[in-house]
């Protein structure tokens, strides 16, 4: 069980990271913007956490729909000091994630949707060798108060 009593720890030098595995289950998510919440807060990115929290919640609740892993990894870094990448990464590198048009009536299928409406751009990465993957990374990304 992953507990928050255990900080999150910035990195003086380097490209700032941090990554948890969490359960590939729905009640992850509220684990997981807090999580991103308070690691935002350790880097003085505060502004951005209504929005980081959405993201990560939304990307975890794919990973919970849309595969049948046990878990998933978290991961929030800052890949330039002018934006931060949240995303979640899961082993099934064969359900990618597709930006579509909701039902109106539908109950669910709008999370790639509103990521793409609140993220600066956002997309997937697989993970392992070339033309033999073992899993995905969906990221999305967001400019800081630096880049504006």
């Amino acid at each position: 069980m992953t507990s928050l009593r255990t900080p999150a720890k910035a990195t003086a030098v380097g490209r700032p990271m941090y990554s948890q595995t969490l359960p590939c289950e729905p009640s992850a998510a509220r684990l997981g913007r807090d999580l991103v919440r308070e690691i935002l807060s350790l880097w003085r990115l505060d502004s951005l956490a209504d929005r980081a929290a959405l993201i990560i919640t939304e990307l975890i609740a794919n990973a919970c729909g849309h595969t049948l892993c046990s878990e998933v990894r978290l991961v929030c870094e800052r890949p330039s000091p002018t934006r931060l990448r949240i995303s979640v990464v899961d082993r099934e590198p064969c359900h990618l994630p597709i930006l579509d048009q909701a039902n109106g009536d539908a109950e669910s299928g709008r999370g790639l949707l509103l990521i793409d409406a609140i993220a600066d751009r956002w997309g997937y990465d697989f993970k392992g060798p070339g033309k033999d993957p073992w899993g995905k990374e969906v990221w999305a990304e967001l400019r800081t108060e630096n880049d504006r």
